[in-house]
């Protein structure tokens, strides 16, 4: 369950920001329309519905959108809707408990539930046959919630809540955005606090206040239900009637007025906080949702700083070289939008000559416009950035959402039309002048900088006590139908699921000796491919890590004739996504491309992956922003631990003991040479030992001559890298505390980690399934103690990703910082009792974690990159090409008594703790567990010395 601040909203639903099915003309982009086809009809209480039918996976997105968000919160009741949204999964009057509960006995996906200032709104994928479960529950909790809300769950809520709102604030520059929404609009605007709240609100909420909030705003007459997915309207309308149409409406409440509250003279202000590098922010309010002059913006902030290849990064990235990033971005709102541009400028840099460039080169674009190169290239990347988005059903910026965002905004579901038409009749006037009407002069802005500095918390402003508010009458133009469904009887459980379908894999291979494996899917026109090698992070050199990620990561910094910026440009005029990593124990490089440029998209490709440029200058430049990179992981406290447990629990010199974020080290990266880039590249991709994995929108007659013309002729410029054991690692014997200070921190990260058997180990699925009922999902025994029993936490949970030697197991928990030593005590218990059998997994435990695992999956392929993703950890792990299939009959067969087995393997005496937080407020409580012996480490892993 999320809330979005409005600046983060385009983040989130960036497809749905800039989407449309309008067929632009030819000259006009090269993207391909994808339509979103729906039918509607409105219950006589007021529910809007909206119905897509797409069959391709047996599966109903359901999203159900209320308009009402932290806009609509009286002063003294701030965070009322994202509390709310909280509430609301807290169990209703006929299905008390969990709402997940039934969900995940369904196999659900993509379940969640987001707030902002505008909407609430709640979503899930499930199979079809259990369509009916999904609209009980969502209608049980629209009509049948008042009755399930007391004291203690309201005060448990409103727990998670806070601890929600601690974890945003203990991230580096966490305090930005409820800062910016005071300054950008006065008192008194619905934006001006932010979505989750403030403390002293949220500890001010009564029961009676929870309980006027629903009255007042959760009626059907409010709300859009979009089913999407495998349904028709004639079954739609049957069901949603059936379950929704007896809830009577509420009031019919009116809308905010637009208020965009633009500035009229700029502003500035400045804060510190625990970084490494000041970032600026600037930002100018704008015209609302739905207005054509937010998309023109949007091209607009494209061409300023959307990716590589636009103005402010080609001068202060690539030429100056005076930032580590810029972006510029649009944020749209109902009431009135937000246009964004962030700079991280380089440690220790000059912030005044920063700013000075970016107005410059804004004033220049002003002035001047984009050129029609430049225009054309934002036009391709935003409607290309569409077609990959709508190819989910549900999920953030699925179809589903699409819809249901247009609906309760406009009224018109097919909104993203008007986007997409406006996009591609933009000239380079109307986008100039959309600049100048909103940016331009006499419009201000306001200019935030986060200087490094001791983190000094924002005062909440002065509670105050509501207005006393009178509950307007329900609607009385609604009415309601009578309904036949027994609530008491509680939700209809299916027993029958889809069957898993996963896509045939065909063979072939190329001249050069790479194999090639495609899996068709004709959805979308789209074609994606990942070109898997033997090498990862595990085969850097002890003295070099972060050597493979650094090599990966500048393949697409120039290739064959075209420099960095040349690169850039070629592939947003393709509409073309292109990039290369390393993992662990291999290496890949990626494209998405659209099939109709996918001949010139895959040449690309190729130059990438085959002929990477390696330029001095643009080793040096990357060098400076990765080493930067390294230093904001050091002051993030989840990656901070990630950074430093890999050394403590495989010991100096194991390949595997270097960080697991693949960044390497500062000296590491400081001492890279070309030669060791070309070195790593010539050893580690050979194509003879790969393998060239592609999904998507062809067939192995059309992809074979392609990928043929550009890659067999490829053979290795090197060796072969020999072949990198990894050894295994003995036990520790005793529990390991090690704390790292995090001063001023309002939370302490958690962390206990120990090793498991390698992922080709026989009990591998065996220990998957242990680990589910610990701590793998929502419904686990870690999150339901500290998140739902204790509410210290926001969440909870633990995991081991996938090797081919041992792997990491680490439990987590991001706990408010006067409960640490609490936390610690209450996470060695589960993991003691559940290992030594003192707790073991019952049978129910066990039954719902195999149906999280196993009814999940039709709904788990929707995409073509969830089908890539299986099929190259095949490729990576030698599996059959039916590993699903045989997983998932591994995990119904699997007993309780063989998931408590494996659960022994959880050893608490072999845990090693890393304790993230203000060590002024940790140390004493945590010291005191007497749990292991405890060392207080700096942010390298090197212990400090005590004090004297």
């Amino acid at each position: 369950m999320n809330v979005f601040r409005p600046a983060a909203l385009a983040l989130a639903l960036v497809g749905a920001l800039g989407v449309g099915s309008y067929t632009p003309p030819a000259q006009a982009a090269t993207a391909p329309a994808v339509n979103i086809p729906y039918e509607s009809f409105t219950l006589p209480n007021g529910l809007r519905v909206i119905v897509h039918t797409d069959r391709k996976a047996p599966i109903v997105a359901v999203n159900v959108w209320y308009h009402v968000g932290s806009k609509d919160e009286p002063a003294g009741r701030t965070g009322f809707a994202h509390l709310f949204e909280h509430l609301m999964f807290n169990g209703s009057e006929n299905a008390p408990g969990e709402f997940f509960t039934p969900f995940k006995a369904v196999g659900a996906t993509d379940q969640n539930g987001t707030t902002n200032s505008d909407r609430t709104n709640y979503f899930e994928n499930v199979p079809t046959t259990a369509l009916d479960m999904a609209l009980w529950m969502e209608s049980d909790r629209m009509g049948h919630l008042l009755g399930a809300i007391d004291q203690p769950t309201l005060d448990e809520q409103r727990g998670v809540v806070q601890n929600e709102k601690r974890q945003g604030e203990n991230q580096p520059y966490g305090q930005v955005w409820d800062e910016l929404g005071r300054i950008m609009y006065p008192a008194g605007h619905p934006y001006h606090h932010s979505t989750i709240g403030s403390m002293n609100d949220l500890n001010a909420a009564s029961l009676d206040d929870v309980k006027t909030w629903f009255k007042t705003w959760y009626g059907p007459n409010n709300a859009v239900l979009v089913l999407a997915g495998d349904i028709d309207l004639a079954t739609a309308r049957e069901k949603v009637t059936k379950y929704f149409g007896d809830i009577p409406a509420g009031p019919s409440m009116a809308q905010p007025a637009i208020n965009v509250a633009a500035h009229t003279s700029n502003t500035r202000s400045a804060m510190t906080d625990t970084v490494p590098q000041s970032r600026i922010y600037r930002i100018w309010n704008v015209a609302q949702y739905g207005q054509p002059d937010i998309d023109r913006l949007d091209l607009f902030a494209r061409v300023l700083a959307g990716g590589k290849s636009s103005r402010l990064s080609k001068r202060l990235v690539h030429d100056d070289q005076l930032v580590d990033s810029v972006r510029a971005m649009v944020s749209a709102s109902q009431l009135g939008s937000n246009f964004i541009i962030t700079a991280a400028v380089k440690q220790g840099g000059d912030v005044a000559r920063v700013e000075a460039i970016i107005d410059e080169e804004l004033q220049r674009l002003l002035r001047e416009g984009p050129s029609a190169e430049e225009l054309n290239r934002a036009r391709t990347g935003i409607e290309a950035d569409w077609v990959r988005g709508v190819e989910r059903i549900g999920g953030f910026g699925g179809k589903a959402d699409v819809l249901a965002e247009c609906t309760v905004y406009t009224g018109k579901p097919d909104c993203y039309r008007d986007v997409l038409k406006t996009l591609a009749e933009a000239s380079a006037d109307s986008v100039r002048a959309a600049g100048n009407s909103w940016l331009g002069a006499g419009k201000g802005s306001h200019t935030l900088v986060v200087n490094p500095g001791p983190r000094v918390p924002i005062a909440e402003e002065p509670a105050v006590a509501p207005t006393p508010f009178a509950i307007p009458k329900p609607d009385p133009r609604y009415t309601t139908v009578t309904s036949d469904v027994d609530r008491k009887a509680g939700p209809p459980m299916p027993t029958r699921f889809p069957d898993l379908i996963f896509p045939n894999q065909q063979r072939a291979t190329l001249s050069n000796g790479t194999k090639v494996i495609l899996a068709e899917r004709h959805d979308i026109p789209v074609v994606q491919m990942s070109y898997e090698f033997r090498a990862g992070q595990a085969a850097d050199p002890a003295n070099r890590p972060g050597l493979a990620s650094f090599t990966m990561g500048l393949l697409d910094e120039g290739a064959g004739d075209r420099d960095s910026l040349a690169f850039a440009d070629r592939a947003e005029a393709l509409g073309a996504n292109l990039g290369a990593s390393a993992g662990l124990d291999g290496s890949s490089g990626y494209l998405s491309a659209l099939k109709q440029n996918l001949d010139a998209s895959v040449a690309l490709y190729a130059d990438m992956l085959r002929r990477p440029r390696f330029e001095q200058a643009d080793i040096d430049r990357v060098r400076g922003q990765w080493i930067a990179g390294i230093r904001q992981e050091k002051v993030n406290p989840n990656a901070l631990t990630a950074r430093v447990m890999p050394q403590l629990v495989f010991g100096a010199g194991h390949p595997y003991a270097a960080p697991r974020t693949g960044s390497g080290t500062e000296a590491s990266i400081g001492g890279l040479s070309r030669a060791d880039l070309q070195g790593w590249h010539d050893r580690a991709l050979r194509p003879q030992d790969a393998t060239l994995v592609v999904v998507g929108d062809t067939t192995l007659a059309e992809i074979l001559p392609v990928l043929e013309r550009h890659f067999g002729d490829w053979k290795p410029a090197g060796d072969a890298a020999a072949a990198n054991a990894i050894p295994s690692v003995a036990a520790q014997p005793r529990p390991r505390v090690f704390l790292i200070d995090q001063p001023g921190a309002v939370q302490a990260n958690i962390t206990a980690a120990e090793l498991l058997p390698p992922s080709s180990d026989p009990k591998s699925t065996e220990y998957d399934m242990a680990n589910m009922v610990i701590g793998g999902d929502f419904t686990a025994r870690l999150n339901m103690n500290l998140r739902e029993a204790k509410h210290w936490s926001y969440g909870a949970g633990s995991g081991a990703g996938g090797s081919i030697g041992p792997r990491l197991w680490m439990a987590r928990a991001p706990v408010q910082i006067d409960k640490t030593g609490e936390a610690v005590a209450e996470m060695r218990r589960e993991i003691t009792d559940y290992a030594s059998g003192t707790r073991p997994a019952s049978a129910d435990e066990v039954e719902g974690m195999e149906r999280v695992l196993t009814l999940s999956l039709p709904g788990a392929y929707e995409t073509a990159r969830s089908v890539l993703g299986t099929i190259t950890s095949n490729v990576l792990f030698g599996r059959p090409d039916d590993y699903v299939f045989r997983r998932k009959a591994e995990i119904e067969a699997m007993t309780p008594a063989q998931v408590n087995a494996a659960a022994r393997v959880f050893s608490p005496n072999a845990l090693t703790w890393v304790i993230v937080g203000d060590l002024k407020q940790i140390e004493a409580p945590v010291r005191a567990l007497n749990i292991g012996e405890v060392t207080v480490l700096d942010a390298d892993g090197k212990p400090v010395p005590p004090k004297p």
